[in-house]
């Protein structure tokens, strides 16, 4: 094998490397400098990327149980294929079509995505599809569609954070989830720029910033419309941006003059000189920026926290200008492109709405069926794995790209229903533990055994590139869907190519908001990857999206009023105490990958809970301690790690681990009721010495 350029499995930063053959079947990874996201650095995950295609239990064949109760037992692939289509069939002649469930993820590619959406609506005819990144993205892709009427990750490119004067970052800690994201801030920050940090914790993040904010959990809308109403208050709001380039500001200034400083400090915790030097740095930044994460959007009101951090944005005239405006640090490797082709449950290609009259005939066209034969909405991801085996739910379930028995909220009720399926179909390399839990396990092809695009979480659209073969007895997630369609005799063309299931992704999303139709695996080579929306070859691309008007009917960003709830639980006297959750450095999501790789599994061993000391002390609870933390929804087992980085009001479990250590047996599945997300980020607990 020679040198092949590619990306890095882990998260929308896309770090560029390249892989090289190590001998007696090893890969090497070596950054690549040409790639303005990392420019040269990567992670430790990054790093060590390539274990993960040697990893000892690999799945390489095909398993699939004779009962509920009989264990997983090699077969072939003839055998697994035409069991998955047969039961598929009976359950929808049984049932109707949406007997018959899709989960996806948000780490398959483009193509992959986009094939999936298909082969659920085409295949099988079922409206319930939906996949993991409605856990990660969903809440600031509602609110920047409701503001700016599209959804995109960054307002530009990466590098532009460089040249800011002022980064307001709500619920991020880059430092450990994409670190070499870091440099960009470091840059900034070098240049005279202040980093504003929005945490409940003094994260790696935190420490590295210029004013560290420690709200308490679930309070970032009183927040955000406090650091709004200091704005007006001051006179640093940009009036003549908001008159030209805005609508419905009248309604937010109403609701904002409520949130005076010191009710805004009752609610939040956050001093009053604190929020007033935050205000002061964004506006006399120049050029800023405010973008969020899953700690502000991982909550039932997750869209308002996101709008009210946008509201801020807006009213300092940042969207729109270059060098300037509102981002998601999107999460997983394809977050951003995983969410526009038709994994989510109300979308077609091109991010498209699927109950639109108009996108529905112009995907059907392109698929050469009846716009009609197209399902309607269905569940989101919550609501969907909750309803798995119920009297009016899916009876069978296909899952790619996902592990919700450890990554879903309230994992046991997750579990259950996984166990009362009359199916469970897993499409994945490494027996995770929703794998080991399947009817039948379809081994896949990993990132670098098969070719494809991702879009990063600039909208910038990258290439894949295959650098070695699969095990023998390994299929891309392509062949398996183009297996199944033709089992199941669905319409319309099934290729297992990538590049051609791309060129149809692009006629899908033509017209789109999210319009790939101007770009061309050779334009993503030469050019080092293109920006959407680019609705034509001769198109250059769109890395800055809003400069000359927002993808609105009027062009104007809409402001949009939103008033400081809480978190959907609060604590009282039975749990006493707030719960956040969260990552680490070495370990990534659900922790299928990383977990098996030895270096990162000795960096960051098992999961913790990690304390205040006035909280321990009053608790009895000292460091290292085995500790019970417990929900209105089940119980964990961790060891304590006290910290003075958190609030003494608070406390934090990372949820990359299962077993009596998996934190999402605690977490909240209140859903926000725009986006479907749910409240991963606060619930109440209490916490004692295992036993209490």
């Amino acid at each position: 094998m020679t040198g092949t350029p590619t990306h890095c499995p882990y998260c929308a930063l896309q770090c560029g490397m390249t892989l090289d053959a190590a001998g007696a079947g090893a890969v090497r990874v070596t950054p690549r400098d040409d790639v303005p996201a990392n420019r040269g650095g990567l992670c430790q995950k990054g790093w060590t990327a390539a274990e993960v295609l040697t990893v000892p239990d690999r799945l390489t064949t095909p398993l699939m149980r004779s009962g509920r109760e009989a264990p997983l037992e090699p077969c072939t692939w003839d055998e697994a294929l035409d069991r998955v289509a047969a039961e598929a069939a009976r359950l929808r002649a049984l049932h109707g079509p949406d007997a018959v469930a899709v989960f996806g993820g948000g780490g398959l590619t483009n193509e992959k995505a986009y094939q999936l959406g298909k082969f659920a609506r085409l295949a099988l005819g079922t409206s319930q599809i939906d996949y993991n990144g409605r856990f990660c993205m969903s809440s600031a892709a509602a609110a920047s569609a409701r503001a700016f009427g599209m959804d995109r990750g960054l307002p530009g490119p990466v590098t532009d954070l460089a040249a800011s004067g002022a980064v307001l970052l709500a619920g991020g800690n880059p430092a450990e989830t994409m670190p070499p994201f870091m440099r960009h801030l470091a840059e900034m920050r070098d240049g005279g720029g202040a980093l504003i940090v929005v945490d409940p914790r003094r994260t790696a993040t935190a420490r590295q910033a210029d004013l560290h904010l420690q709200p308490v959990p679930g309070t970032d809308v009183a927040l955000a419309n406090g650091l709004l109403h200091l704005a007006l208050a001051e006179g640093l709001a940009d009036e003549d941006y908001i008159a030209a380039r805005t609508t419905g500001f009248e309604a937010v200034r109403t609701v904002v003059n409520a949130y005076w400083p010191d009710r805004v400090e009752r609610i939040t915790g956050v001093p009053v000189p604190a929020l007033r030097e935050a205000v002061r740095l964004l506006a006399r930044a120049g050029r800023a920026h405010v973008l969020t994460a899953r700690g502000a959007e991982q909550h039932a009101r997750g869209t308002d926290m996101v709008g009210a951090f946008i509201n801020l944005a807006l009213a300092l005239g940042l969207p729109g200008r270059e060098g300037s405006g509102y981002g998601c640090l999107t999460g997983q490797g394809n977050g951003q492109g995983g969410r526009e082709h038709g994994q989510k449950a109300d979308q077609l290609p091109g991010y498209r709405k699927i109950d639109d009259p108009a996108a529905r005939a112009h995907v059907a066209a392109v698929w050469g069926v009846d716009p009609a034969d197209l399902p309607g909405p269905g569940r989101s991801a919550y609501e969907l794995l909750s309803a798995l085996g119920t009297g009016g739910g899916p009876k069978a379930l296909l899952l790619f790209g996902s592990n919700p028995v450890v990554s879903a909220p309230r994992a046991a009720r997750v579990e259950e229903r996984l166990g009362a399926l009359d199916l469970l179909v897993v499409a994945d390399f490494v027996p995770s533990e929703t794998a080991r839990r399947a009817d039948v396990v379809l081994p896949s092809a990993q990132w670098a055994e098969e070719s494809g695009t991702m879009t990063n979480l600039e909208g910038r659209v990258l290439r894949r590139r295959r650098a070695v073969p699969p095990p023998a007895g390994v299929r891309t997630d392509l062949e398996i869907m183009g297996a199944l369609a033709e089992r199941l005799k669905a319409p319309g063309e099934w290729s297992t190519d990538p590049e051609t299931v791309f060129g149809e992704l692009r006629r899908a999303s033509a017209g789109g908001v999210a319009d790939y139709a101007g770009i061309s695996y050779a334009r993503v080579e030469a050019e080092g990857g293109v920006f959407w929306p680019c609705p034509s070859p001769d198109h250059p691309g769109t890395p800055r999206p809003y400069l000359d008007g927002f993808a609105t009917p009027d062009g104007r960003a809409r402001f949009v009023p939103v008033e400081h709830h809480g978190p959907a639980e609060d604590v009282d006297e039975d749990h006493p105490v707030y719960l956040t959750t969260g990552r680490v450095l070495a370990q990534y999501q659900s922790g299928a990958q990383t977990r098996r790789v030895q270096a990162l599994a000795e960096a960051a061993p098992g999961p913790f809970v990690e304390m205040h000391p006035d909280l321990a002390e009053r608790l009895g609870i000292e460091d290292g301690a085995d500790v019970r933390v417990e929900s209105r929804r089940g119980a964990v087992t961790v060891r304590a790690r006290l910290t003075d980085a958190i609030r003494s009001d608070t406390v934090f479990v990372p949820f990359h681990w299962a077993g009596e250590g998996r934190a999402n047996l605690l977490t909240n599945p209140a859903l926000d009721p725009v986006s479907r997300m749910p409240e991963f980020k606060v619930c109440a607990v209490r916490v004692g010495v295992s036993p209490f």
